[in-house]
Order: structure tokens, then C-alpha cells, then sequence
């Protein structure tokens, strides 16, 4: 049994103001969720229902529903209501299809490991 200390409660309180509001959730890893809030509990563990994935490449984006979604506490790093009456990306954003930010994302990765892999190279040479 655990005790519950005063920031559990500050906590609890706070996540009540977000019941049954959309919201984006970013999490470790980078990871961001968005969807409304039906419940949590003191460890801020949360269920969104109608949950998506957002996916972000460049200019591209995909929501990827995940319906209702567990998420433990421990793995939040931010929480945000969604301002319904605005815009939520730039009108320069594409919506692509899942299996396009897919490829999008492997393209990114690829290009990310050949630049650490260059920069290890560069460093092995030693110009200094």
C-alpha cells in the first residue's frame, strides 16, 4: 500500500479539469497522442477514448486511431487541452496515409543514421 503525499492530490485535482476534453498527450520518447480524456488516477495513469497517434514527418502527418487508449503515468511527459476553435498544424501540413508516414519515417531514420554514421567517420579522421 502506498501513500498518497500532497503533489498526488495537486495531481489528481488537476487531471479532473481535463475530464471529457480533447487533449494532447506527449509522451517519453516523443511519442504524441491525442484524444478525450475519460479517466486517470492518482499515479496520473490515463484512458483516452477515440485515441490517435499523430505522426510528424516534414510537412507530412498522419493520425493513426488507436480508440480507446491506457497510458501509464510514468510515461507522460506533457498534457495539454486542445483548442477546439483553432487550427492544430500549419495549412502548409499534408495528411498522408499510414502506410506513407511509414515510409517517410524509414526515410528519416535512414538519413539519420547515415548522418552519425558520417559524423563518426569525420571524427575517426581527426582533422583538428
Amino acid at each position: 500500500m502506498s501513500w498518497a503525499g500532497p503533489d498526488d492530490v495537486y495531481l489528481s485535482t488537476s487531471l479532473a479539469n481535463y475530464l471529457d476534453k480533447k487533449l494532447l498527450v506527449l509522451l517519453r520518447g516523443g511519442r504524441k497522442l491525442m484524444g478525450t480524456l475519460c479517466s486517470f488516477d492518482q499515479f496520473a495513469n490515463a484512458v483516452l477514448e477515440g485515441a490517435c497517434e499523430r505522426v510528424i514527418v516534414g510537412e507530412l502527418y498522419c493520425d493513426i486511431p488507436l480508440g480507446l487508449y491506457v497510458i501509464r503515468g510514468e510515461n507522460v511527459v506533457l498534457i495539454g487541452e486542445l483548442d477546439l476553435e483553432k487550427e492544430e498544424l500549419p495549412p502548409r501540413m499534408t495528411r498522408v496515409s499510414v502506410a506513407e508516414i511509414r515510409r517517410a519515417q524509414k526515410v528519416e531514420r535512414e538519413a539519420c543514421d547515415l548522418k552519425g554514421t558520417m559524423r563518426k567517420r569525420m571524427e575517426f579522421l581527426d582533422l583538428d
